[in-house]
């Protein structure tokens, strides 16, 4: 093996297509342009990357999915660790969350962090993990990946656009971007499968006061004082 192709492969920044293979994603998302994209929605456990900015919607995006699994496995938790701002709850209640089934962690050390997300992942008490974290290397990601196949658990890493200085090990990568209509988003990385451009995800079913349906090019009516003039 040429020493390049070896270096990139210890490295895991070599795509082998015949080391892959494509996913079962049986987890609806909620969001029919997703779970077109996805070919059926979201993995029902694994790694998934969201690099996005905060405060466009990357939380709401993952509602859905994450109550029809807390509906499903009624006696297990959603943890969100480390957010970055605080949790809305009554968002939470309003939307159908049981708020005693939905735990925050707030380490006071960032070196508790990943030993929060790997614990709540292996132990077979959570569904869902959300993480907040700003820099991942391949070794901690792989760890993360083992613990959430341990406890049959799906972890969701929201993390800031421009940290994504390698390839990481995940099930599946998302970019999020702002859009009118709610969200943007790319496929960035999904096994045994290409990613295809950006495309627009529609929250006004669940949001509608934030969102704007898609510009038309409807003219309006003049009113009845601009026609008597």
């Amino acid at each position: 093996m040429h020493p390049t192709i070896s270096y990139l492969k210890n490295k895991n920044l070599l795509w082998q297509a015949n080391h892959t293979q494509a996913i079962d994603n049986g987890q609806h998302t909620g969001f029919k342009e997703l779970d077109e994209a996805l070919q059926g929605g979201f993995p029902e456990y694994g790694v998934i990357d969201i690099r996005s900015l905060l405060g466009i919607g990357e939380l709401r995006l993952l509602l859905p999915s994450i109550l029809a699994r807390q509906q499903h496995r009624q006696t297990e938790l959603v943890t969100l660790i480390a957010p970055p701002m605080s949790v809305n709850s009554e968002m939470l209640a309003e939307f159908g969350f049981a708020l005693d089934q939905v735990m925050v962690v707030q380490p006071s050390l960032s070196k508790q962090v990943l030993w929060s997300a790997e614990q709540s992942l292996k132990s077979g008490c959570c569904h869902s993990v959300i993480l907040w974290h700003a820099s991942l290397s391949v070794t901690q990601v792989k760890r993360l990946q083992l613990a959430a196949e341990k406890g049959h658990c799906l972890l969701f890493i929201i993390r800031q656009p421009q940290q994504e200085h390698i390839s990481l090990p995940v099930t599946l990568g998302i970019r999020l971007s702002p859009s009118k209509v709610g969200i943007q988003a790319q496929i960035t990385k999904r096994k045994g499968t290409w990613h295809n451009g950006s495309f627009n995800i529609y929250m006004g079913a669940y949001w509608p006061e934030l969102s704007q349906l898609e510009d038309t090019n409807v003219l309006a009516f003049p009113s009845r004082a601009s026609r008597a003039g």
